[in-house]
């Protein structure tokens, strides 16, 4: 029995959350799994029944699961609390240095049945793109020496952009291994140019991929990367990048599909242990009204049962769902040209559900 805990969060999180658990039962039955939740508070709404984005009870879940299932949190309500006691940063990024998340990864595909929504040329957008991006998450300037010091003309803040040997060799050796599964190409992009830390992170890469000769390999400058898959996305397969331009890249391939509501994302570890979630907000303007894409959620429920549960064939009952969902039209708000079916979020959710059960056999 597999227990995962589920951090439901804030805003939209609940609606979209529900319509995952659903998912999660429906391939239980298909498949015989046997899994268990627990759900717990995070973000603001645990900083209002606990006082902190992050409760030790809701650690302790975690800590007790196989897996973790995340939402959304934040919200005006609590933007005026100080940084570190906001939803985010009180809960999310704590979980990811607790459990040493240090692989984050983020499908960026779009379905040519949504190339309306896609900011590209029809001509580009029309082909669709299917892209990975894997962040390193725990190195760089975001966890390097960082500071304020002086006064006057004088003053000065630093972040310190650092990476070890073995923070690039574990990432490197992940972005290999799934592209192998893939169409066997990794794009490392680093700024080799400029900074000593990026041409330390090339030359690892460089080693690793010794290891893996099936693999293609090349590498571009992070400005050119940025450029490049605006220009030609359906060049690229996988794509490894360090946890600042990781985080740039990730968010410019997420705009390109039109719709976050579509993106799930992983956050792994060593042992496989890795939180997952949607790669958009809490959305606090469509909370309660039931207008939430649930894909991203969903979608992300099935990438908890491939990395984390093994359950392969699971996930892509999943996944097959949702794209019998798309070809069916069905559409919620954010993803909806002229003549589609908009449905709302349980309405999507349903449809799934039972494109599930329906290819069951």
């Amino acid at each position: 029995m597999n227990k995962i805990a589920i951090l439901s969060g804030d805003g939209i999180g609940p609606e979209v959350m529900a319509e995952a658990v659903k998912t999660l039962d429906a391939v239980q039955k298909r498949f015989g799994l046997s899994l268990t939740y627990e759900y717990a508070d995070v973000g603001g709404v645990a900083i209002d029944r606990h006082g902190c984005a992050l409760p030790q009870e809701t650690l302790k879940i975690c800590e007790s699961s196989d897996a973790i299932l995340f939402g959304s949190v934040g919200g005006p309500k609590w933007e005026s609390l100080p940084p570190a006691q906001q939803p985010e940063r009180g809960s999310l990024l704590i979980l990811r240095g607790h459990f040493d998340l240090f692989c984050n990864l983020r499908p960026a595909k779009l379905d040519p049945r949504l190339s309306a929504q896609c900011p590209l040329k029809p001509e580009i957008a029309g082909r669709g793109f299917d892209i990975l991006c894997i962040r390193e998450l725990t190195g760089d300037a975001y966890f390097g020496p960082k500071g304020r010091e002086g006064s006057g003309a004088t003053e000065k803040a630093f972040d310190t952009m650092v990476y070890t040997r073995g923070e690039i060799e574990r990432i490197a050796h992940i972005a290999f291994q799934l592209a192998a599964a893939r169409k066997k190409h990794v794009t490392s992009v680093d700024k080799a140019n400029i900074l000593t830390s990026m041409v330390f992170w090339r030359e690892i890469v460089l080693e690793v991929a010794k290891q893996y000769p099936d693999i293609a390999l090349d590498h571009l400058y992070i400005d050119n990367a940025t450029m490049q898959v605006l220009r030609d996305p359906h060049r690229f397969d996988v794509m490894l990048a360090g946890n600042m331009f990781g985080d740039i890249l990730s968010d410019e391939l997420a705009a390109l599909t039109g719709s976050i509501g579509m993106l799930p994302s992983a956050s792994l570890n060593g042992s496989g242990f890795g939180l997952y979630e949607p790669a958009g907000g809490s959305a606090p303007d469509i909370a309660g009204k039931g207008l939430a894409n649930p894909i991203a959620q969903i979608l992300s429920a099935a990438m908890l049962l491939r990395h984390s549960l093994k359950q392969e064939a699971a996930a892509c009952a999943i996944e097959s769902a949702v794209e019998t969902a798309m070809a069916q039209g069905l559409r919620t708000g954010d993803i909806a040209n002229k003549g589609d079916k908009i449905v709302g979020t349980k309405e999507m959710g349903d449809a799934i559900v039972a494109a599930i059960l329906k290819s069951k056999g």
